[in-house]
């Protein structure tokens, strides 16, 4: 959807996506608007009623969730989202507990690997 979005709106002169409705950056007061209406027509009833994507920042958190889980460099995380190895650590060390069984697999896997060298 986004690159059907870029393609057909193409990006602003800063390189942004999204403009708000008189150019510029769009404000956090102008997105959280518009969050209260669609989140109701995007989610069930069920859903709406939940804490699901309350905010638009939950969508940032569980990308950025996403991302750790799926094994990305935290470095490249960082940088994608913006933050500093500090603070990505600093927010988002939760998600990594109850994974050493994850972790021992890896570090098996580096120390088995065969390195006729």
């Amino acid at each position: 959807m986004l690159r059907e979005h870029i393609g057909r709106y193409g990006t602003g002169k800063d390189g942004h996506v999204f403009r708000a409705a008189r150019g510029g950056r769009v404000r956090s007061t102008e997105y959280c608007d518009v969050w209260e209406v669609v989140r109701p027509q995007a989610l069930t009833p069920s859903e709406a009623a939940s804490p699901l994507a309350a905010v638009p920042y939950s969508l940032r958190h569980a990308g950025v969730s996403l991302w750790i889980n799926a094994g990305v460099d935290p470095v490249e995380v960082a940088r994608r989202a913006g933050h500093s190895i500090a603070v990505l650590f600093r927010f988002y060390a939760k998600i990594l507990r109850g994974q050493q069984d994850r972790a021992n697999q890896l570090i098996d896997k580096g120390l088995s690997s065969d390195d006729d060298g």
